[in-house]
């Protein structure tokens, strides 16, 4: 299963791309991509327990399923003021 993983702010700065790409076999759930993403770039690895992950632009689980073609985005912490 072929899945794009959109990086943004501190994520994308940190693994120095826009984007990752993933072909995982299936069935796969946020928790099996982000031991993908830990393990393809081990930058993102102390932030993954941090990061929100959405699918299809709504905030998942662990326990989602991922499907062929869906849209992932990895959504750091952010702090402000």
């Amino acid at each position: 299963m072929q899945i794009e993983v959109k990086l943004f702010a501190l994520a994308r700065d940190l693994a120095g791309r826009k984007s990752l790409e993933f072909d995982l076999p299936p069935p796969v759930t946020v928790a099996d991509l982000r031991r993908a993403i830990a393990y393809s770039t081990p930058a993102l690895a102390p932030l993954l327990a941090h990061m929100v992950l959405a699918v299809d632009q709504q905030y998942a689980t662990d326990q989602t399923q991922l499907s062929e073609g869906c849209e992932v985005a990895c959504i750091p912490p952010v702090s402000g003021g």
